[in-house]
């Protein structure tokens, strides 16, 4: 469905690096440009809207430019300098059971027959549509709580334990004490944390920890080819310490999976 042009001031949206300066609000809506996958995307959100999934944009259809339309969701996303909210413990299990709530109502839908964009490595890739990209700035919160995922233009066949690796790297966060905030490490008791709060199975504890390495290495396969061909954001962002930052987050997570398994009572 093509939508009528809006009247409303359009205002490009901040955070975000892929469509960095192409995502705007007009009105009550959101304008975002299709890629080659977003057949597959918006056929995700419709089933969310069938479901009662709350926690997602509902697709509208498209604009007189060919950008998708989808409702905007009022609220916060934690973006550059970071909030103070974005790493307390509240915060942190409001995102696990806002995933599980994704997961829930996602299980539901069937992946056939679209073309999903950067397929997971196989052994992590099933019936269940993960989101893939729960970064800080694809959250949105209210009142105190996460009340949405937004952007799911790496949504893709996967599984839950790649969606909890996804995370929790994200948001414990696992990073090099290099790149992290000064204070006393949390890391492992907030991944237990994160674990509880999901509702996690122990199958799922353990293939979210042998996901997050690999899951580490996925996303930034996907950054470096986009710097490679000349991204206009994730370009600089490579080059000027994102590759560097990247390797040592990586090296980190090699050396805490031990732990990581221990923390989730894993044996």
């Amino acid at each position: 469905m093509t939508i009528r042009p809006s009247h409303a001031e359009e205002v490009v949206l901040a955070g975000g690096t892929t469509n960095l300066g192409r995502v705007a609000r007009v009105g009550n809506t959101v304008r975002r440009p299709r890629r080659p996958t977003s057949e597959a995307t918006e056929a995700l959100l419709d089933h969310l809207e069938q479901v009662g999934f709350a926690g997602a944009p509902r697709y509208l259809g498209s604009d007189e430019r060919n950008r998708e339309v989808l409702t905007y969701i009022p609220g916060e996303a934690p973006i550059e300098p970071y909030p103070d909210f974005a790493f307390n413990d509240e915060t942190l299990v409001s995102v696990a059971r806002l995933l599980r709530e994704y997961h829930d109502a996602v299980s539901s839908f069937d992946h056939r027959g679209y073309t999903w964009p950067h397929p997971l490595p196989v052994r992590f890739r099933r019936d269940l549509v993960s989101h893939n990209d729960p970064n800080l700035d694809n959250v949105i919160f209210g009142g105190g709580r996460a009340v949405a995922l937004i952007d799911f233009d790496l949504a893709s066949p996967g599984c839950a334990g790649w969606d909890l690796a996804c995370a929790a790297r994200l948001w414990v966060p696992f990073r090099d004490p290099h790149d992290a905030p000064r204070g006393p490490d949390r890391s492992l008791a907030r991944l237990r944390l994160f674990a509880d709060a999901y509702g996690a199975s122990k199958e799922q504890r353990a293939e979210m920890v042998e996901a997050i390495v690999e899951c580490h290495r996925w996303c930034y396969s996907v950054v470096a080819a986009a710097a490679a061909n000349d991204h206009p954001a994730f370009g600089p962002l490579w080059s000027n310490g994102g590759q560097a930052r990247a390797e040592r987050t990586g090296r980190r997570l090699v050396s805490l999976l031990p732990d990581m398994r221990a923390a989730l009572g894993l044996r």
